[in-house]
């Protein structure tokens, strides 16, 4: 197995194409994204952010509330929300309770808007809906059983914006720490109601009720004609994950988890456990390899990461174990039947992806014309 000599992507992930000189295609294009985006001038930067953080403000006046930032518990949203205060803004953070939340977590959210004085509105989801819907994924045999909470959280945080009239959703989501390529199979469109919809009528006659799913023509609505708009807020700074957790560790009294998305119970058997175990997918490789590649963490130090389990102990493995068995209502015998079954992909139950890539191609098309015509006049 050939490892690229710059990450630790391997020759196990798909797409992956090494160059004569080691390094694979995805550092590559990783490097070179942050080298024009990141990296570019501080000073520039930094005017950026003032800019934007004035245009936020402006747009908040007269409101409770300037900007909405979803806090999952984990450091990014955690660091979005401490920045977004020590700038003067007003946020409020928005939580998705999908009944699946580790007590480190829910103890993080309570530290963070307590001493941050940030209101908080959680948006929960009915626990026997959510397992419902669980189950049919898990049924479906598909990929992505997270593209539920991720679905739900978009959702949750564009209608709030919108009930508010609020321009502005900062979120954690960067480049410095997570803008390398997802590789192909790895994941699904996040905006697939049609795919939940779907997926939870064949398998399981499951009705949404409490889950705030989002397609792709209610997004566009939002965002083009209800003007708001979701801001990858970390990628206005240089965002350096370790430097985050000791402040937030100081001030806020957050506790740090061992791998990224670990803060939820069920996402840290998911990817500890389920995709390794079902789909051949250690996501380990991708989150270390874009710390690696942006210089906040040394390759050999990822290397050893990767010889080990995927959790801080067996111990701890088993015991998410048996708290997933017993909160899904499954005996060992249901979960070693469902990991031997093949995968089945997302598209066989139908999917709004062409046309969310239709939708893009026209507003580019537009876009183009618009441009063409402002030059010539």
């Amino acid at each position: 197995m050939q490892v690229c000599n710059l990450c630790v992507m391997d020759s196990q992930i798909p797409g992956i194409i090494f160059s004569s000189d080691g390094q694979c295609n995805y550092c590559k294009e990783f490097v070179e994204m942050i080298s024009k985006t990141i990296l570019h001038d501080p000073l520039q930067r930094e005017l950026d952010l003032k800019r934007f953080i004035t245009r936020v403000k402006d747009d908040g006046v007269g409101k409770p509330y300037d900007c909405i930032i979803g806090l999952s518990g984990g450091v990014d949203s955690a660091w979005v929300l401490y920045v977004a205060k020590q700038l003067g803004l007003r946020p409020l953070a928005v939580h998705m309770d999908n009944g699946w939340n580790s007590e480190l977590a829910q103890s993080n959210i309570e530290g963070l808007v307590r001493k941050l004085g940030i209101d908080l509105h959680t948006h929960v989801i009915d626990w026997q809906e959510y397992r419902g819907l669980m189950q049919a994924f898990f049924d479906a045999d598909v990929v992505d059983v997270e593209l539920l909470y991720d679905n739900a959280m978009l959702g949750a945080n564009y209608r709030l914006a919108s009930k508010h009239g609020i321009k502005w959703i900062l979120s954690g989501t960067n480049k410095s720490t997570e803008g390398m390529s997802m590789p192909p199979g790895w994941n699904w469109f996040k905006l697939d109601a049609r795919n939940i919809r779907r997926i939870a009528s064949q398998k399981g006659g499951v009705r949404l009720k409490t889950f705030p799913a989002i397609g792709v023509i209610e997004h566009i609505w939002l965002e083009r004609f209800r003007k708001v708009k979701w801001v990858s807020f970390l990628d206005y700074m240089d965002y350096r994950k370790e430097e985050a957790l000791l402040v937030l560790e100081k001030e806020c009294g957050f506790r740090r988890y061992p791998y990224k998305h670990y803060e939820s119970i069920f996402t840290r058997f998911y990817q500890g456990f389920i995709l390794p175990e079902k789909f051949g997918i250690d996501k380990r490789k991708l989150h270390l390899s874009t710390l690696v590649a942006s210089q906040q963490m040394n390759r050999e130090d990822a290397i050893q990461m990767l010889r080990e389990i995927p959790y801080p102990s067996f111990a701890d493995l088993q015991a998410d174990k048996q708290y997933f068995l017993k909160k899904m209502n499954w005996t060992n015998e249901l979960l070693e039947n469902y990991l031997s079954r093949p995968r089945v992909d997302h598209s066989v139950y139908g999917s709004e992806l062409g046309f969310w890539n239709a939708s893009s191609k026209f507003y580019k098309f537009c876009k183009k014309i618009v441009s063409a015509r402002q030059v010539k006049s």
